[in-house]
């Protein structure tokens, strides 16, 4: 995409001022101007295409108003753009996405770097946030990203320490599923494709194909809950646990039967509205609905929690709003064409010059476990007394439901608002996960997954990383980290080399601008992402407009927030929330 003169002109400055001074050092309306910058020249810059295949098939004229189930025709002019099984696309140069070959793709060895970079002696908290942080953002990438299943031939063998007490030698990691339509002979980078749709779609919660979404639907346009109000227990028995569904637990529970109610709510707010809707509309239109909620809900309330600096909170919730704020934005409607003044949500759709996708660099900063604690303390709300001292281990996919009927979920709700997540550095990667106990049997070093996931899917090593995002590289270990002890264990475990140290090692080790809970290597692909995931979407950009939505359902969007949310289904929650102004802060310990 090539930027307007204006543009390129304060990309510039943006580009001068970060690097001499640090975007998050500078007065808030200057740091505002330098994200934007940022931004302009990462459009410009970061944005590959690895192909698009083509549909010649026309829509059902119902998509022209809808989300389809496999995310196809969000684009019309390109139907298969952003849609299931489609390829990921890459935030840096086509020919530097090529994995290394073995055995410099091993050095280090992964699970070296694993025990000896990232174990978690305790939970370093990320305080002021709570533990709805971490399962918010598993749901959310549930919605995202998903490479499918493994491939299960020809797995990676990482070779073990003699000392190393691990169950197999050489320990087994599955590589990713290539892509079925690659071509080795090409010459090109391998590529790899989603087994989601692209689109902030809601997809988790709907499914991304007819067969889930036959089965979560119920009638009148609702989705289907137990008598009891939990999630359908059949659905137990009917959903692959030995794929991403497999890493379901308690904190996706909780979400998942929240927003399913809150569907439902919506589907009865336009009932009663729009009495002349079919079955189907009110289905879909509660779907956009609670889809662009949740969208809000991560841009404007989540990601201020895990990043609140002053310029990132005003920087986020203007994704949304614009400059212009909530207020005037919803009093006057747009002002601008502008979306830093007036907000993306309503403007114009636009790909700056490349098909829309998620990318490979998105999914590897987004590797963010170290938000998740390994114990979880549950008591009763309004005595405070015990109910439970659990292990993660205790709350997976096999214990969900039994966890949720026996603490209850205004209780689990209120443990979870009152714990701390982590923070995304080193050390303080879950012990439990570096031996999860998947569903299916199976036993995962989930740490040493991470680190060769990232470099198996060519994404850079950090330095390099760094250089592409127009970043400075550090020179020593000493300059990547503030922390001594971790310069000197960076330096043993990667052979003296920086140029050798993960991307996803190195974002744990820098130090953090004031507030956030991940590293600012990661959040320059997130302001270039995270408005693309709005921008390019036409439900997000030119039909957010009452004629798809409905009057009503827009408002809905503009005046409901978490807090709002979890008070609608769980009323009981009214004391823990009371003066607390975003979910997914501490709340207040009741009695």
């Amino acid at each position: 995409m090539k930027a307007s003169l204006p543009d390129r002109l304060i990309a510039s400055v943006a580009h001068f001022l970060d690097r001499r001074f640090g975007w998050d050092k500078l007065p808030v309306p200057l740091g505002i101007l330098t994200l934007v910058g940022i931004r302009t020249r990462l459009r410009e810059r970061n944005l590959y295409d690895t192909g698009v295949r083509e549909m010649d098939e026309p829509p059902d004229p119902r998509w022209l108003k809808a989300r389809t189930p496999d995310g196809t025709y969000n684009d019309l002019s390109k139907p298969a753009m952003g849609s299931y099984a489609s390829r990921f696309g890459r935030n840096i140069p086509l020919e530097k996405t090529f994995p290394q070959s073995e055995p410099a793709i091993m050095d280090p060895n992964p699970r070296r770097v694993s025990k000896e970079l990232l174990t978690r002696d305790k939970l370093i908290p990320a305080v002021g946030a709570n533990v709805l942080v971490s399962a918010w953002l598993q749901f959310e990438v549930h919605d995202w990203f998903s490479h499918g299943k493994n491939a299960t031939e020809n797995p990676w063998k990482v070779e073990l320490a003699e000392d190393d007490d691990w169950h197999q030698h050489p320990m087994q990691i599955e590589r990713t599923r290539p892509d079925p339509d690659y071509d080795p002979s090409s010459g090109l980078a391998p590529t790899y494709t989603t087994d989601d749709s692209h689109w902030w779609d809601g997809s988790q919660i709907y499914g991304s194909g007819n067969e889930m979404v036959d089965l979560l639907r119920g009638e009148n346009g609702k989705l289907r809950l137990d008598p009891d109000g939990m999630l359908p227990a059949d659905l137990e028995q009917k959903i692959d646990l030995t794929g991403v569904a497999g890493n379901f637990w308690m904190g996706l529970g909780l979400l998942h039967t929240l927003f399913t109610h809150e569907h439902n709510a919506i589907v009865e707010m336009l009932q009663k509205n729009y009495p002349g809707l079919t079955e189907d509309e009110v289905y879909d239109k509660a779907r956009l609905i609670n889809a662009a909620l949740m969208a809000k809900i991560h841009t404007v309330e989540w990601t201020p929690a895990v990043i609140s600096h002053p310029t990132t909170k005003l920087a986020m919730n203007a994704n949304w709003w614009g400059l212009a704020g909530k207020r005037i934005t919803q009093r006057f409607g747009r002002l601008s064409r502008s979306d830093v003044i007036s907000g993306i949500p309503g403007s114009g759709t636009d790909h700056h010059g490349i098909p829309y996708s998620l990318t490979e660099e998105f999914v590897g900063v987004y590797r963010m476990h170290p938000l998740l604690p390994d114990d979880f303390t549950f008591q009763s709300m309004g005595d405070n007394a015990l109910l439970g001292e659990l292990t993660f281990r205790d709350l997976g996919a096999l214990d969900t439901r039994r966890r949720l009927q026996e603490f209850g979920m205004v209780n689990s709700f209120y443990s979870f608002g009152l714990g701390n997540p982590g923070v995304v550095c080193l050390h303080n990667y879950p012990r439990f996960l570096q031996e999860f106990h998947k569903p299916d049997g199976t036993i995962v070093d989930l740490a040493a997954t991470d680190v060769l996931r990232v470099r198996e899917r060519g994404v850079p090593r950090y330095n390099e990383f760094r250089r592409l995002l127009h970043m400075k590289a550090p020179a020593t270990f000493e300059e990547l980290t503030a922390n001594p002890e971790w310069a000197r264990q960076l330096k043993e475990v990667y052979d003296g080399d920086i140029e050798k140290v993960d991307m996803m090692v190195g974002n744990y080790a820098e130090p953090l601008p004031k507030g956030f809970a991940f590293s600012d290597t990661a959040f320059r692909i997130f302001i270039l992402m995270a408005s693309r995931r709005l921008k390019s979407d036409r439900f997000f950009t030119t039909d957010y407009r009452p004629e798809v939505y409905t009057e009503e359902g827009l408002k809905w969007v503009a005046n409901n927030t978490m807090i709002s949310v979890l008070l609608r289904h769980y009323p009981d929650l009214e004391p823990a929330l009371k003066g607390v102004e975003n979910g997914f802060a501490s709340w207040n310990r009741v009695g």
